[in-house]
């Protein structure tokens, strides 16, 4: 069986990690079975990632965005939209994650936790969840 769900967000800053985890354990809960859950970003100026919820952790990710593709580097795209580096940071991120889950609980590690990842905020965002039994 294939079940499809929305997120939607709001976000508040230009980069940002937002944890979308319980969210998403809320919607699945009513799931009896096992299977795989997608979780898709369909933004060109944002991902998704799996990783820890440690606030040092989340501002490391932050500033290593920033010396990987600079805010305000010399941009072609930036003569139209000026989010040329959000655009550039989401290719090096994915827009979907995988993970399996039993009897409505994820089966993440101890310390994963499931972000969406604004680039190019402040925005309002969807996110689309499909569960498959």
């Amino acid at each position: 069986m294939i079940k499809q769900y929305r997120i939607h967000i709001e976000s508040k800053k230009r980069r940002e990690l937002i944890d979308i985890s319980e969210k998403i354990n809320k919607m699945i809960s009513e799931e009896k079975d096992h299977g795989l859950l997608n979780v898709f970003v369909p933004h060109t100026t944002a991902g998704v990632i799996i990783n820890e919820n440690e606030s040092g952790l989340k501002n490391d990710i932050i500033k290593t965005f920033e010396k990987i593709v600079p805010e305000n580097g010399d941009y072609e795209h930036n003569l139209i939209d000026n989010n040329a580096d959000a655009h550039l940071l989401s290719i090096i991120l994915k827009n979907s994650v995988n993970i399996p889950f039993v009897d409505g609980k994820l089966l993440l590690g101890t310390w994963q936790s499931i972000f969406f990842v604004e680039l190019d905020g402040p925005r309002q965002r969807n996110i689309i969840i499909t569960a498959i039994s």
